[in-house]
C-alpha cells in the first residue's frame, strides 16, 4: 500500500519506518528541509533502539522517501497519517495549528477517495474539525480516522511491530477495512484492533496516559508517606504490585514524570474537562503533586551540605526523561539543574544520549563528560536523575577515589539500601530511609 506521514518527529519517523518495513511504500514528509537533506542521506535524526537497522534496510529497499513537498509526498497515497505535533497552548489545551494547517492545504491536492488519520494525540472533535478543513478544498470522497499511538520512546519499535492493541476510531466502513488491512501484519499474534467512533478513540489515548500518570504519582505520594512513617516504599510496591487488579508496573516512586506525552496530555485532558465545566480534581492534584516531586530532592541537598550549597560541585547522572531515548522535554533533570543553579552549585553532567539536547537550552551553564566517572571526578556528590541501566552496576572502587565525598542523592531508586550500606556511602532516595546520615551535617 502507498502511505504518506507528514511528520518526521518520534511517532511519525517509527511509523513510517516500521510500515516500510510490511512492505508498504512510504514517503515522510516535514517542512523541515535540513532535517529532510539529512533523512535522504541516511541519517537518522533521533535516537530510538532498533529504528537505524529498520530505517536503513527501507532506505536501501526503495521502501522509505522523504520529501519537504506535501504535493508529492501523498502523491497516489491510499493512506496519510498526520504525525504533527500537538504542544501545550498556555492555558493547557494542545495547540493543533499544525494539524488543521496540513488540512487546510490537503482538501485541494486529493485527487481520489483517501484516509486521512490522525495519529498525533489531540483532544476530542478533532477529527471533525480536520474533517471540515479538509472538506472545503477537497473535490473527491474522504473518510478521517483517529489512530492514536501509543508508542514509549525507548521501546517505540518494538511497541510498533508488536502492539499491545491497535485503537482505530472511525464510523465509516470503508475507512474500517482499509486501516484493518493495513495493521494486519502487526497483529498476527491476537493483539486486538479495536475499533470504535473517533471521539473515543480521541480520548481512549488521554484516559490511558492520564490514567498512568496517576499511577506513578499516587506511588510517589506514597514514597512520600513512607519517609514520614518509617515505612520502606519497595516492599509496599512490592506488595501492591502482587495484587492483579493493580499490577506491578508504574508503580516505581521517583522525581517525577516527564517527556513528551505524559505532562501535555494530562494538561490537554484538564483543560478539555474545564471547557466542558467539569471539574477533573484528580489531574489537578497529579499535576500539582508531579510539580513538587520533581525537586523534592533538593531541600535534602540543602539540608545535608548546613543549608549552604555556593561552591559545591555535583555530579548529575542522568539528563533524559527517561532511560533509552535523548528526549529531554520536561525532564526533572531540568527542573533539578536550574534549582543548583540557582543555589550556587557547580554541574558536572552525563548522560549516554540527551546532553547535546540539554546544551541547546542550558548552555555552558554546567559541564558536560562523556562518562560518569569523568561527571564524578572532585564532585561533593552524585545525583541520579535518570536510571540507566549503566549506572546500576558502577565500579565503587573507581567511584570511591574519585568523588570528594561519598554520597547519592538518588531520583530513581536506583541502588538497593543494603549495597549502599556496605559500600559506606550516606545515601538518600525516595521513599526509603536514608543510610549512612552522619550525625553532623557537612559545612565548608
Amino acid at each position: 500500500m502507498k502511505i504518506a506521514v507528514v511528520g518526521t518527529g518520534y511517532v511519525g519517523l517509527v511509523t513510517g519506518t516500521c510500515f516500510a518495513e510490511t512492505g508498504n511504500t512510504v514517503t515522510c514528509i516535514d517542512i523541515d528541509q535540513e532535517k529532510v537533506k539529512k533523512l535522504k542521506n541516511g541519517k537518522i535524526t533521533i535516537y530510538e533502539p532498533g529504528l537505524e537497522q529498520l530505517f536503513e534496510r527501507n532506505i536501501k529497499q526503495d521502501r522509505l522517501f522523504f520529501t519537504t513537498s506535501l504535493a508529492e509526498g501523498i502523491q497516489d497515497a491510499k493512506v496519510i497519517f498526520l504525525a504533527l505535533p500537538t504542544p501545550p497552548g498556555e492555558d493547557g489545551s494542545a495547540d493543533l495549528k499544525y494539524i488543521l494547517k496540513v488540512a487546510d492545504d490537503l482538501g485541494p491536492l486529493l485527487s481520489e477517495y483517501t484516509v486521512i488519520v490522525d495519529k498525533s494525540t489531540v483532544p476530542v472533535g478533532t477529527a471533525d474539525k480536520v474533517r471540515e478543513r479538509i472538506s472545503k478544498g477537497a473535490k473527491v470522497d474522504f473518510d478521517v480516522v483517529s489512530n492514536p499511538e501509543f508508542l514509549r520512546e525507548g521501546v517505540a519499535v518494538e511497541d510498533f511491530m508488536k502492539p499491545e492493541r491497535v485503537v482505530i476510531g472511525t464510523t465509516s466502513t470503508r475507512a474500517h477495512k482499509i486501516m484493518e488491512t493495513l495493521y494486519a501484519p502487526f497483529v498476527r499474534q491476537g493483539n486486538p484492533l479495536v475499533f470504535m467512533d473517533e471521539r473515543s478513540a480521541e480520548l481512549t489515548k488521554y484516559a490511558a496516559n492520564s490514567f498512568l500518570a496517576t499511577k506513578i504519582t499516587f506511588m510517589n505520594e506514597i514514597a512520600n508517606l513512607c519517609e514520614l512513617l518509617g515505612a520502606d516504599v519497595d516492599a509496599v510496591r512490592k506488595g501492591m504490585g502482587t495484587d492483579s487488579r493493580i499490577g506491578k508496573r508504574f508503580l516505581f516512586p521517583g522525581i517525577g514524570y516527564g517527556g513528551s506525552c505524559f505532562p501535555k496530555d494530562v494538561q490537554a485532558l484538564a483543560k478539555s474537562a474545564k471547557d466542558t465545566a467539569y471539574d477533573f480534581k484528580i489531574l489537578k492534584a497529579v499535576m500539582d503533586v508531579n510539580t513538587y516531586q520533581k525537586t523534592k530532592l533538593i531541600p535534602k541537598i540543602k539540608e545535608f551540605f548546613g543549608g549552604n550549597l555556593k561552591g559545591k560541585t555535583i555530579a548529575m547522572w542522568g539528563l533524559a526523561f527517561k532511560p533509552h531515548t535523548d528526549d529531554i522535554r520536561e525532564a526533572p533533570s531540568l527542573y533539578n539543574i536550574e534549582a543548583l543553579l540557582q543555589e550556587g552549585v557547580n554541574i558536572r553532567a552525563h548522560d549516554p544520549e540527551g546532553m547535546e539536547n540539554v546544551r541547546r537550552i542550558v548552555g555552558d551553564k554546567i559541564q558536560y563528560f562523556n562518562n560518569p566517572y569523568e561527571a564524578a571526578e572532585g564532585a561533593d556528590a552524585v545525583f541520579i536523575a535518570t536510571e540507566w541501566p549503566e549506572f546500576r552496576t558502577p565500579d565503587f572502587e573507581k567511584l570511591n577515589s574519585i568523588l570528594k565525598s561519598k554520597v547519592i542523592f538518588d531520583g530513581r531508586n536506583v541502588y538497593e539500601l543494603d549495597v549502599m550500606k556496605e559500600q559506606g556511602y550516606t545515601y538518600f532516595s525516595i521513599g526509603r530511609e536514608a543510610v549512612n546520615v552522619p550525625k553532623e551535617v557537612i559545612h565548608g
